[in-house]
């Protein structure tokens, strides 16, 4: 492999798909890339539903979006395929090595192409990996891509850029739905696609009825997405804080959840993206990670997890070999509770 890393690309693609977790988890690579390259445009190619993730990014200069509907043609996915690869890139950072982003690369007349270490078949598609990037922090670990340029993560966090516009936009919504400028806010996310990484609704709610009972001017606002609303209803039901608990009547967009989670003094909630655009937008978290792994957790003492003392937690998996989730059914709300009077 060539040496790259004095190269000085003008044009800089990053290819970050999905989830949106994942796509927050690449912010601070597009960071370090316009610290090390700050002449360089950096356009992100991505799924549509990730995009407002690079919002007023003043790193980011165009987003390829991918719109899954309009793509279902092949020929028309080709068409879109080319059009990005051939936009005259000096530099192309994938993440993922995922068919949309291969197929990409196969039009793709970019000099410097850079991922991971690929699996054999793949590596034609690319120019230059790293032969081994350390473990620890998500976020680092992207970054480990990046090592053949010379640079090297630096704790840089994630980060999502909300305007007054938005700002103004939560204020509003928060004020519709009883919440005072005045007020301290809490979000909770206590929704998740898989169950090994849920903790039960009775849970939250509980938790939310100590907190409110010990901090009488907290609210907290209970955030979902599409098909989730039942969750978030059980939570507000169990919690009994009738006016002090509150949530949409319909899923809001990604930039409204920063906003409000922005807005928060404390977000709560399981591992999913929510928890990223905490530390995205500077608002101290609390994770019930369940299955999940610390991997997951910014290095910082405003970012914590709770955790049962299990021989057995981190499994990462999708399913319960012990049949109990006992990682998530046995971790009290007064567990939660001593952990958010620390916070808050």
């Amino acid at each position: 492999m060539k040496d790259i890393t004095e190269i000085n690309p003008k044009r800089i693609l990053v290819c970050q798909l999905r989830q949106i977790g994942d796509v927050v988890l690449a912010t601070p690579s597009v960071s370090l890339l316009h610290k090390k390259f700050p002449q360089a445009e950096i356009h992100v190619y991505t799924e549509e539903k990730c995009a407002q993730v690079f919002a007023n990014n003043p790193a980011v200069q165009h987003i390829w979006s991918i719109k899954k509907n309009e793509l279902r043609n092949p020929f028309k996915a080709l068409a879109f395929y080319r059009k990005v690869g051939i936009s005259d890139y000096d530099l192309v950072v994938d993440f993922q090595q995922l068919p949309r982003c291969r197929w990409m690369l196969l039009f793709c007349n970019a000099p410097v192409k850079l991922s991971f270490k690929p699996p054999w078949y793949n590596r034609f598609l690319y120019t230059n990996w790293p032969e081994s990037i350390p473990g620890g922090y998500a976020a680092k670990y992207k970054a480990g891509v990046l090592k053949p340029l010379g640079i090297d993560w630096d704790d840089e966090c994630p980060h999502i850029f909300v305007s007054d516009k938005e700002r103004e936009e939560a204020r509003a919504c928060l004020s519709s739905l009883g919440v005072k400028d005045e007020d301290s806010l809490i979000t909770l996310d206590p929704s998740h696609r898989r169950y090994t990484r849920k903790w039960p609704a009775e849970h939250y709610g509980k938790l939310i009825s100590l907190v409110a009972e010990k901090r009488k001017n907290l609210k907290f606002f209970i955030l979902y997405g599409p098909g989730e609303k039942d969750v978030a209803l059980k939570v507000k039901a169990v919690s009994g804080l009738e006016d002090r608990c509150v949530l949409l009547d319909k899923p809001g967009s990604l930039r409204l959840m920063a906003a409000l989670i922005e807005r928060a003094v404390l977000h709560i909630g399981n591992c999913s993206a929510p928890r990223h655009f905490a530390v995205g937008v500077g608002t101290p978290s609390i994770t019930i990670p369940g299955s999940s792994s610390s991997a997951w957790t910014f290095p910082s003492s405003d970012h914590i997890e709770v955790v049962p003392d299990l021989e057995c937690q981190p499994c990462r998996r999708e399913s319960c070999a012990r049949g109990d989730l006992a990682c998530l059914n046995d971790l009290a709300p007064e567990d939660v509770f001593v952990k958010v009077l620390d916070k808050i």
